[in-house]
């Protein structure tokens, strides 16, 4: 610890950039405000997120209380800086940001007209300039009048067509009486109605045409009328809708396509215009186009067909192109052509990859994939793809563990369908993409070394398909996994011997049944400060082929076609929930539960079905398959822990803070506690099946972490610490001394991880 002071204090001594700013300048260290508001402000935080918003330029960036930054760019700026200056420089510098490059008088404007904008008229702002000794700050005091808040709202409208949607429409307006005056929320109201009234059949129309007029003269406390009526003199065009007369696709557009050696065929008033010979079937392709000849023209139904045909797989560009008509009809109307323009990708494609892989249970290696992919293959979109992989994986960071490595060589066929592919026709309408079906049909060979060879089929049928943005659903009626265990050694046959569930585990070789996985997804938006994601998968096995062998009367219900089948339904939930303080500074948490129920001829889950806890995605203070089941804690910690310590119940709970470093380095503190059990019991694993007392046998670990990421990948460095080990006697599970000088103590309590992306 002394050690850690000296150098501590030594890089403080070194960073300091007082001695490298001019005697007439004064390091800018940021503005603070102050405000004086009445009270019973609604929503007064995103007002003040605002008002914080607008003080430019921001100061320079401190870490651990140093201007690191600013040191390494005055470092890097000497006449002769060397190397790891001019390195530094250029990787995490900052050019100073002095007192001079803050203009106080535009602040104060913005910060006033910002106020106005959100119904504060009339109030005052002041600054103050606090000068030190080689530094300065502004301190902004604001007083604030009582807002103006909204008595009346009306439409202010005649006879005409878009008058009468326009009326209609201020019925589910956000805009309500008793709302504090908001310029945002009148631009957000012209710009709903701008968007509904596109979608009935305004083509033209701008949220310019519409204008609002305020009224305050009637109130003497701060009331305010608003008026909302058409521009004056707004083009006729711009207020007219618009009806959809023709509809032509041109399924494989490119510049130099010839006229003559085009075709056309109609299917539902559509023209399909392409080259001989097709090159995607019309009928095929008619069902992603949600346009109808004759209707009024809807900018949502023209998105989403844009998405529909996107979705397909095969199009570069979808370009959807409207062209008015010089007509108009008796009753005022205009009319538009929709002409709709592909430009397809390259039917065949070959893929080599040359990848690092890093899996979850802490195996990485290299592996080269080769691919295979034609996007047309019976000109319906239809999308076959075939890669081969070979692999080599080596399990790191492990422990006594260390050294399990496995040689892979596979093959796996996918075919998918973009529509629904049914014994019975069903003619689907999903507006926001259309669900496609998906054959897979794929094997593997695995030698574990020194342990056994494992080789696999499988098959699956089955759709997948966005519902919205943010939610997801795959189902697969018939999902196939045989696995065939062969050339166990001497070692995996003792530990085999002394589990008899895990020799069962392995020994149902056959798993048949249903899945289903469902995600709700919305931690893809940064600017959210509140953001969830929620997943749910299912997996029932052996039942179908329970029922088939009591319809056919087997001799062995225990059996299909000669070989033992799993039996078991399972089921897990993973929710996450971000808080953000900033788009880099987070707070990151996970609740995951899962639980399987073996029945009938199976007294555990088969093993490539089993959870395990612990690990660089799990409990981070417990390598990788270490943690349970239960109290469990094996005799000896080898490579026999790494099958016997897995269950068929996982409990488990992160929270993470995540906070920028500098440039693309991030830090994270985090906590961790989580745990796997068994359904039940196994005498060869003690303290395994759970109980009520499973809180008690919890496993806890705290950390920190380092990530290295760049715009396509992460590189995740975490160190963590076990402070609770269910498989400790009882009342010594807490751990109560951390002898960081102790080698033996640091080797089985320090745990170094490592992986590529983010834990959750």
């Amino acid at each position: 610890m002394l050690c850690f002071l000296i150098g501590f204090c030594a890089l403080a001594s070194g960073c300091n950039v007082k001695k490298y700013i001019p005697e007439d300048e004064f390091l800018y260290t940021g503005a603070n405000l102050k405000v004086d508001r009445p009270s019973g402000i609604q929503d007064w935080k995103s007002v003040d997120r605002e008002l914080e918003s607008l003080f430019r330029p921001q100061p320079n960036t401190k870490i651990l209380g140093m201007y690191i930054p600013l040191w390494a760019h005055f470092k890097g700026s000497k006449e002769k800086p060397g190397f790891i200056n001019r390195f530094l420089k250029n990787k995490i510098g900052e050019e100073p940001v002095y007192l001079k490059d803050v203009n106080v008088p535009q602040t104060e404007s913005l910060l006033l007209n910002r106020l106005e904008n959100n119904g504060f008229f009339y109030s005052e702002v002041d600054s103050e300039i606090n000068r030190g000794n080689y530094k300065a700050g502004v301190k902004y005091e604001l007083e604030l009048k009582k807002p103006y808040t909204l008595k009346e709202y009306t439409y202010d409208h005649d006879s005409s067509q878009i008058d009468s949607e326009i009326q209609e429409l201020m019925e589910d307006t956000d805009i309500k009486v008793g709302d504090r005056f908001q310029l945002a929320k009148l631009r957000g109201e012209r710009e709903r109605l701008d968007l509904e009234l596109k979608n009935k059949g305004f083509y033209n129309f701008n949220p310019d045409f519409l204008i609002f007029e305020s009224d305050t003269n009637q109130y003497e406390d701060r009331g305010i009328d608003l008026y909302l009526r058409p521009k004056r003199g707004a083009p006729s065009e711009g207020l007219r809708p618009y009806e959809i007369r023709n509809i032509r696709i041109y399924p494989n557009y490119t510049l130099d396509s010839l006229e003559d050696s085009r075709d056309t065929t109609i299917i539902r008033g559509i023209e399909f215009i392409q080259d001989k010979p097709i090159a995607f079937r019309p009928d095929r392709l008619e069902e992603y186009i949600l346009l109808d000849e004759g209707e009024l023209y809807n900018a949502e139904r023209s998105k989403l067909t844009s998405n529909r045909i996107s979705g397909i797989g095969n199009y570069r560009y979808v370009n959807i192109r409207y062209d008015e008509l010089d007509s108009i009809s008796e009753d005022g109307k205009g009319f538009l052509d929709a002409n709709i323009y592909l430009s397809p990708l390259n039917k065949r494609s070959v893929r080599v990859e040359l990848q690092g892989v890093s899996k979850s249970n802490n195996f990485a290696g290299p592996a080269l994939l080769l691919s295979y992919r034609n996007r047309n293959l019976f000109h319906g979109g239809e999308i076959l793809n075939i890669t081969s992989k070979f692999a080599y994986e080596t399990q790191i960071a492990s422990g006594e563990r260390e050294g399990l490595s496995s040689f892979e060589l596979g093959l796996k066929g996918d075919l998918i369908f973009p529509r629904v592919v049914f014994p019975i026709d069903i003619k689907e309408r999903f507006a926001y993409s259309v669900p496609k079906t998906k054959i897979s049909l794929g094997t593997e060979y695995q030698d574990r070394r020194g342990l056994y060879r494992l080789n696999s089929v499988s098959a699956s049928y089955g759709y997948f398909w966005n519902a919205n943005r943010f939610v997801y659903h795959e189902i697969n009626p018939i999902s196939l996994n045989f696995v065939n265990l062969s050339r166990t050694s001497p070692v995996f046959e003792d530990i085999l011997e002394n589990n008899p569930f895990l020799r069962l585990s392995f020994e149902q070789q056959f798993i048949a049944g249903v899945t289903y996985s469902f995600s709700y997804n919305k931690l893809m938006d940064t600017f959210r400060t509140h953001s969830i994601f929620f997943g749910a998968n299912l997996d029932f096995s052996g039942a179908g082929i329970n029922l088939l062998n009591k319809m056919v009367s087997s001799d062995n219900a225990n059996q299909f076609l000669g070989f033992n089948y799993a039996q078991y339904n399972k089921g897990d939930i993973d929710f996450r929930y971000y808080l953000r303080f900033s788009e880099e500074s987070v707070i990151a948490t996970r609740l995951f539960g899962g639980v399987g129920l073996p029945y009938g001829n199976s007294v555990s889950l088969p093993f490539v079905k089993q959870f395990f806890a612990g690990g660089p995605n799990s409990v981070r203070a417990f390598r990788i398959r270490s943690l349970g089941p239960g109290s469990y804690a094996p005799e000896n910690v080898g490579v026999g822990g790494f099958f016997d310590q897995a269950g068929d119940i996982r409990l488990e709970g992160n929270i993470e803070y995540r906070f920028p470093i500098v440039s693309f380095f991030k830090g994270a503190l985090f906590a961790d506690a989580g745990n796997v059990w068994l359904v039940n019991d196994n005498p060869a694993l003690p303290g395994g099946k759970i109980s009520s007392n499973w809180m008690k046998e919890l496993g806890v670990g705290v950390g920190l972490g380092l990530r290295i990421d760049v715009d396509f990948f992460v590189l995740r460095f975490d160190l963590a610490t076990p402070i609770r080990k269910p498989y400790e006697p009882a009342g010594e599970r807490w751990e109560r001394s951390f002898r960081i000088k102790d080698g033996e103590w640091r080797r089985q309590n320090l745990i170094f991880n490592f992986a590529i992306g983010y834990p959750f």
